[in-house]
C-alpha cells in the first residue's frame, strides 16, 4: 500500500510479489561464489549460500513491515505537552542500493506534537523499517520524516542522519573516516529558525549546512 499526498508518496509495505524461492536465492549465491573464483562445494563454503540468505532476511526485513501501522497507535493524554520530542543517537544499519554494502551511522529524530504523541520506540522502529531496505541516505532521511509527518500530523518533524558508507570506504575511492550528513526539516523545523537551532543544539551542536 502507498499513501498518496500532494507532495510525495509514502512507501508502506514494500514487499516485491515476484520474490524468488529460497532455493533460487541460494543458487544465486553459489553462482557468485563460483564467479569470485572459489569453490562453493569446499568445506568452508558449503553452507555459505544458506547463511547468506538468512542474513539477507535480517538485513532486508523492512520490505515486509508497514511503517504507517507502527505509528497508528498514538496517545492524546499528554496533559497539554507540546514541546519538542527528540530521539538522539539512534543506531543505524542499512545497505547501499548501488553496491549492497553497509551504511553504518546514527540518526536523530524529533517532532513537535499537535495534541498526540506516539511511543518513542515506534519512532526508532520506523527508522529501522526503512533502513532495512536497499537505500540511499537521502531517500531514507526523507522517508522517515515524511512518514512521521503524514501519520502523526505534528507541528513539525526533523530527521538528521550521519553515516559512513562502505561503498566509499572499502572500495572505489577508498576514503575511510568520511561521514555523510543529511537532514529533512518539515513544518516548524523548516519555517522557524529558533526551533531548528534548538533541535540542532539538542543533538550535539550547530550544523551550519542544515540551517538554510
Amino acid at each position: 500500500m502507498n499513501i498518496q499526498t500532494p507532495n510525495h508518496v509514502i512507501d508502506t509495505k514494500a514487499s516485491f510479489e515476484g520474490r524468488p524461492s529460497r532455493e533460487e536465492a541460494e543458487a544465486a549465491v553459489r553462482t557468485l561464489l563460483r564467479w569470485t573464483g572459489d569453490d562453493p562445494d569446499r568445506e568452508g563454503l558449503v553452507d555459505t549460500p544458506a547463511r547468506v540468505v538468512r542474513a539477507y532476511e535480517e538485513f532486508f526485513a523492512g520490505y515486509d513491515v508497514d511503517p504507517v501501522e507502527l505509528l497508528a497507535r498514538s496517545f492524546e493524554e499528554t496533559d497539554g505537552y507540546d514541546e519538542m520530542v527528540v530521539l538522539r543517537d539512534i543506531r543505524l544499519e542499512s545497505h547501499c542500493e548501488h553496491h549492497v554494502v553497509p551504511i553504518i551511522g546514527r540518526a536523530h529524530v524529533a517532532y513537535l506534537p499537535a495534541g498526540r504523541v506516539v511511543g518513542i520506540s515506534k519512532l526508532a522502529r520506523v527508522l529501522e523499517v526503512y533502513a532495512k531496505r536497499l537505500q540511499i541516505q537521502e531517500k531514507l532521511t526523507a522517508q522517515v520524516a515524511n512518514c512521521i509527518n503524514e501519520v502523526l500530523k505534528p507541528k513539525g518533524v526533523a530527521v538528521v542522519i550521519e553515516a559512513a558508507h562502505q561503498c566509499m570506504t572499502t572500495r572505489g575511492i577508498h576514503k575511510p573516516g568520511v561521514t555523510m550528513v543529511t537532514s529533512r526539516m518539515l513544518g516548524a523545523f523548516r519555517d522557524d529558525a529558533s526551533t531548528r537551532r534548538e533541535f540542532l543544539a539538542m543533538i550535539g551542536g550547530q550544523r551550519g549546512s542544515m540551517e538554510g
